[in-house]
């Protein structure tokens, strides 16, 4: 009898024990450190797929399981630009679980970013957080840095940078029509005769090493032969499409030395083979696929003309896709020396003009298909839109991804 007392006091103990560990182990555990949910505004960022239609200006808010502690977040929280893997400028502030994230400039439209929250991150219990990251898309259109004009044609033809308005009257006989997408509003209409957009300090525009110009067209293949646009015509730079629109090009007035230039077109016609010239590095074949009238004649049409002074190449882009390339390396002297682009017009003419190749009033080109006057020259008819020049040059990616992000 004995014995089976001892052997139930101690089965007793036993539990008693097993009691009082258990409740010792509910009384030091705690909340895991982890992410709850992760917004800018409405928009969830902590989804399975990348968020899409993020605004340039999100405010961010990251929600934890547990307090966070403020001093390790400022070095915890990054944002980077995915296309060029730069570190976004942020704030990060704290309160209690929740991590908020705001830019301190907005951000590129059309981009991806990455947001990430490192294992630097602690709670104010001492845990460490498993790191992670997040990817979101902002909306809008995509534009890289570097822009020094921009023309929207949103009902009016002013520099959206405020830096190359028309001249006073210098808007001639201009109408607006719906543009190429329902985002993109309305484009610039020229009626191929008298229509005309004069814009004063043309020749600063040319005050650069590197070179990119992009525009969207459509030309109405009714009128043979179109000059977009132009700046004393190739004395600076002008954008030209052939009479039958079997070719385009955009010819400007390059710096060789220090007071020096010479002209060259940037010229594409989609047959000419690498061999027609020792200059001519790459030239996209469109004899099988409808050639240049293809793309340009009659239907909107992306170009992208840029210059880099540091490789002395020139390369034209259409629908984002490389066509023409030229290495100045390989050309005949003074080429050889490019290093920008110069004005080299009369000196009464600065006017970059869209419509025509030059300025009306005092023209650089004396020869009669150059007259602004005589209306059956080749002035441009049709819609053009989101004109803009940056003094840099843009890469592939850059061209390839504000196509992307505004195409219809």
């Amino acid at each position: 009898m004995k014995k089976k007392i001892v052997f139930m006091s101690s089965m007793l103990v036993v539990l008693a024990l097993m009691i009082s560990v258990s409740s010792c182990k509910k009384k030091t555990e705690t909340t895991a450190f982890n992410v709850t949910a992760i917004t800018a505004g409405t928009i969830d960022l902590n989804g399975a797929t990348s968020a899409t239609g993020v605004p340039v200006n999100p405010f961010i808010e990251a929600v934890f399981t547990t307090s966070v502690n403020a001093a390790s977040a400022a070095n915890a929280v990054t944002l980077v630009r995915d296309y060029d893997t730069a570190t976004i400028e942020i704030t990060v502030t704290v309160a209690g679980n929740i991590v908020t994230v705001v830019p301190k400039a907005n951000l590129s439209g059309g981009s991806l970013y990455a947001l990430s929250f490192s294992s630097a991150l602690t709670s104010t219990d001492g845990q460490n957080l498993d790191g992670f990251k997040r990817t979101f898309t902002t909306t809008g259109t995509f534009v890289p840095d570097g822009l020094v004009a921009y023309y929207t044609f949103e009902s009016t033809a002013a520099d959206m940078m405020n830096h190359y308005n028309p001249m006073v009257g210098g808007v001639i006989d201009l109408t607006y029509a719906p543009s190429f997408t329902t985002g993109a509003g309305m484009a610039a209409k020229f009626n191929g005769t008298t229509s005309l957009v004069e814009i004063p300090k043309g020749d600063s525009l040319m005050l650069t090493t590197d070179f990119t110009l992009t525009f969207w067209v459509k030309a109405d293949s009714t009128k043979h032969g179109q000059f977009v646009m132009g700046l004393a015509g190739w004395y600076g730079f002008q954008f030209e499409m052939g009479d039958d629109y079997s070719w385009c090009k955009m010819a400007a007035q390059y710096s060789t030395g220090a007071t020096s230039s010479a002209s060259q077109d940037l010229f594409f016609n989609g047959k000419e083979k690498i061999a027609d010239w020792k200059g001519y590095t790459f030239c996209k074949d469109l004899t099988n696929t409808g050639g240049v009238r293809f793309l340009i004649a009659s239907k909107w049409t992306n170009i992208t003309c840029r210059f880099n002074a540091g490789t002395k190449i020139a390369t034209m882009y259409i629908n984002g896709e490389k066509m023409k390339e030229q290495d100045y390396n390989l050309y005949d002297a003074p080429m050889t020396e490019a290093n920008g682009l110069r004005y080299n017009g009369a000196p009464g003419n600065k006017q970059l003009v869209f419509g025509f190749i030059q300025d009306k009033n005092d023209p650089t080109i004396a020869d009669d298909w150059a007259k602004y006057e005589n209306q059956s020259n080749k002035h441009f008819k049709g819609l053009l839109d989101n004109v803009r020049v940056f003094h840099k040059a843009l890469t592939e990616k850059e061209i390839q991804m504000m196509y992307d992000s505004e195409k219809p």
